[in-house]
Formats: C-alpha cells, structure tokens, sequence
C-alpha cells in the first residue's frame, strides 16, 4: 500500500474530495446515500477526508460531522476557509479574525475539537499572507488545527508563507489537463517538504470516461460554466479523452485508475483527493494507489494530454483574477 506523509502523519496517497456530496457535480445524492458513501470509505481503508466551509454552503462539514462522528478518530481531517457567499456574490478573506471565526463554525460543523489541516482556500490579496499564517499558527497553539495548508497559490506565495510558519501542505488542481503546478509549485513543495495535495486528479471527470456531453449535465453543474466544455473546445477535448481511454483500455485498467496512477506518479510528496458519489468508484479510485506506470507509458500519456493539447484555460477571466496559481504563457 503508497502510504505518504502529510504534516508528519503516514496516510494512504489516496484521500477522499467531499465536496461533490453536497454541490458542484451532478445533483448531490441524499443524506442516507452521502453517508454510506462516506463510512463506505472508511472501511475501505480511506483515511484522509477533505472538505471546506464553501462546500455546499456549510452542509459539506455538518454531513461529514453527523456521519462519521463516531469514527472520527479512523480518518485525517482537513477543512478550509477564506472563500465567503454573500448571497450571489462569491469573496475571499482571510483576515485573522475571519480566519479565527470560520474555525469555531467549522469545528462546529464537523461535530470535533480539532482539525488536522486547515487551508487557506484561495489567496487573500488585500490581507498579507504572512497575516493570515500568523492567525492560523495560534489555532494551532490553541489546539484548533493541527497544521497550516494552501490552496491555489504561489510557489512564491508558498516560499513567504512557510517563512513564517512551516505549511503543511499545498492543494491545486492537478491532472494530465491541468499542468499548471509542474511550473514552480510542484517542485517547491518538493523542496520545502510540503505535501502537494491534487485536486480533480482525473480532470473534473474527464478521466474517469464521466462526460460524453457536457450538454447532458445536470442544471447547476459548475462545469457547464468552464471553458473547456463549452462547444468550441469540447470537441478537440473529447478527442483525447478517447485516446486516453484507448491506452487504459490496453493496459486493463480503468480511466480514473490510470489518470490517478499518473497523478501519483509525479513525486513522492504528490497525494491525490478525487471525489465521487458512487460506492463502486471509492474502491476503484483507491486501487489506484498501488499501480506503478512504466516510463514509457508515462512518456505516452505526457505527449497526449498537456497544456499544449488541451483546448480551452481552465477558468473565465473573472474566476482567473481571483487564483494565485502560476499561469502558462499564451501560444
């Protein structure tokens, strides 16, 4: 079993994303289903759940906290803060009494006294980063939170950020779509000794082989506003989808195993969270962890799927401006 370290704690390379229990993908199953999926992940051996405050407005903590309260010493527990809904207006803020405030809700939420990593969610541009670590590192005196971690953000972001208290871990999207990390921030985790936590590790489902048409997915899926699905970048995008198909066909392995696989493959502090609301792809998603890819078919599959073949940016301008990530410079 690929066990790696997360703020000094050995866990399974595999964790579980909850957040599509409660929004963003296809409709949210109901409370009773939510809650199988979950302690069905337990008893699979999954022991580092991720969730945030954003997640469903809330409901994604107070599921996690109703559901899994009785097991809650099986499972390593991250949550976040920082991104705020104002009715339809989304903001990020990461003043320390905010910061302090969101913590009390969350361990409200989650029914607990203490969470093992708390991210930042996204960057605060008015509030200095060394500010909101600062704010973050008391919880941690005070017991709260067990370790500080990053989400979207900077390797120099990282760099002035683990100045002032050691961070745990960084969480960014990451997949053969989405390379942006490869730029500076995979390998300043490396060098710091900071766990890089990958988010949609099989390309929001693309990998998985769980879109043919983005026009079927349900109202209110958040992928029906991105880019990369819209009808003049699809097409291009489904093409390598089905190349990519072909080779986990030849290798008898699932899509979202060989996405995972290859996820993993890129260092030994890399970790990866996909989510899912189906009982069947926890245990397939979590087999993931033992498969070894060839260099050869890494050396395939980086030449098929990168930032020069994928169609489409990953986010608008607008959601764009609000991301600390390095960006790939224009063809």
């Amino acid at each position: 079993m690929t066990t790696r370290s997360i703020a000094g704690r050995s866990l399974q390379a595999i964790g579980l994303g909850c957040m599509n229990l409660s929004h963003a993908y296809g409709t949210p199953p109901n409370e009773a289903d939510a809650t199988a999926v979950l302690n069905k992940a337990l008893d699979l051996g999954y022991d580092h759940l991720d969730t945030a405050r954003l997640y469903g407005l809330g409901k994604n903590e107070v599921l996690i906290g109703k559901a899994l309260k009785h097991r809650r010493k099986e499972f390593f527990l991250a949550s976040k803060c920082g991104i705020i809904i104002d009715g339809d207006k989304r903001r990020i803020d990461c003043k320390p009494d905010t910061i302090r405030e969101a913590v009390d809700t969350s361990l409200r939420a989650l029914q607990t006294d203490h969470i093992e990593l708390y991210y930042m969610h996204r960057r605060d541009f008015e509030t200095p980063i060394e500010e909101s670590v600062g704010a973050m590192a008391e919880l941690i005196k005070e017991g709260k939170i067990g370790a500080i971690g990053l989400s979207e953000m900077s390797a120099k972001t990282l760099r002035r950020a683990h100045a002032e208290h050691p961070i745990a871990a960084m969480q960014t999207e990451y997949s053969l779509w989405t390379r942006n990390p490869e730029i500076a921030v995979l390998e300043a985790c490396r060098e710091l000794g900071v766990a890089f936590i990958a988010f949609s590790p099989v390309a929001r489902g693309v990998l998985a082989d769980g879109i043919r048409d983005p026009e079927t997915l349900a109202p209110g899926d958040l992928r029906r506003g991105q880019l990369r699905f819209n009808a003049e970048h699809w097409p291009a995008n489904l093409a390598l989808v089905d190349q990519f198909n072909a080779v986990a066909a030849e290798l008898g392995m699932a899509p979202a195993q060989l996405s995972l696989a290859w996820v993993l493959s890129r260092g030994n502090h890399v970790h990866a969270i996909p989510g899912t609301t189906s009982q069947a792809h926890l245990a397939e998603n979590f087999a993931a962890r033992d498969i070894s890819l060839t260099e050869d078919v890494i050396a395939r599959l980086d030449a098929l799927i990168n930032e020069k073949t994928v169609s489409g940016p990953r986010y608008g301008a607008a959601m764009q401006k609000t991301i600390d990530t390095e960006e790939f410079e224009p063809a």
